[in-house]
């Protein structure tokens, strides 16, 4: 049994109510709410809130909503706080799946691939990444006298095709399975990356990210890249 986990904070800073904000006509909340359940990956979708409306929209698009305790709550509680609280309420589970509430460019294929190569495998998370689209084997940091220093001098000279590939994550679904602690890091050997391309996967945290996503969305829709 598979129980999908949507953690969503209200009061969000940046972003005013970012996690119920219309997104190309509806809230951004729906799309990870109406990817896990076109996925059918899931006998539960949950979603996570300290807020109302929060709540209210959640459950329009058809998801279970679990009131978050305060403390839980602040802006510095940890998502797999948020995580381990809704494991305590919903026994029983063998996979659990976090997806963050501003994913909407999250597609089912990959949330798939992500649970199948985990079942399938001796890992204990699945998640999803990207590449970068520079090399960061060839960044530099900004001095305090407003020079520039690199990381590792050794390969500027170097041609960016030689360089190894960098990834990251795409900050949009984790797969686990429940009672099987991590030993390593997240982004270690007991996790599987379901490399994602980088035009499905946009950070948004600001404005700027919030119409950049907009735009990016709007025209992979019209391209019926996405659906």
């Amino acid at each position: 049994m598979n129980i999908c986990i949507i953690p969503a904070r209200g009061g969000s800073k940046r972003i005013p109510k970012k996690n119920i904000k219309l997104f190309c006509g509806k809230p951004l909340i729906a799309y990870s709410i109406e990817t896990a359940l076109k996925s059918k990956l899931f006998d539960k979708v949950v979603v996570s809130t300290d807020d109302e409306e929060i709540a209210e929209v959640s459950k329009l698009y058809k998801a279970e909503v679990l009131e978050r305790p305060k403390e839980l709550s602040g802006d510095f509680v940890g998502t797999g706080e948020v995580i381990k609280h809704v494991l305590s309420c919903y026994k029983g589970y063998e996979f659990s799946c976090s997806i963050y509430a501003t994913a909407p460019f999250l597609q089912v294929e990959y949330l798939k691939k992500g649970y199948e190569e985990l079942k399938n495998s001796d890992a204990k998370r699945s998640f999803g990444v990207t590449s970068f689209e520079y090399p960061i084997w060839r960044s530099f940091r900004i001095t305090k006298d407003n020079r520039c220093e690199m990381f590792w001098r050794e390969n500027f000279p170097k041609r960016s095709q030689d360089l190894e590939e960098a990834y990251h994550d795409a900050g949009q679904f984790y797969w686990d399975k429940i009672g099987q602690k991590l030993n390593d890091l997240p982004f270690g050997k007991e996790s599987i990356p379901i490399i994602i391309p980088r035009y499905l996967v946009q950070d948004i945290d600001t404005l700027e990210d919030f119409k950049r996503a907009e735009v990016m969305y709007k025209v992979l829709r019209e391209q019926k890249v996405i659906s």
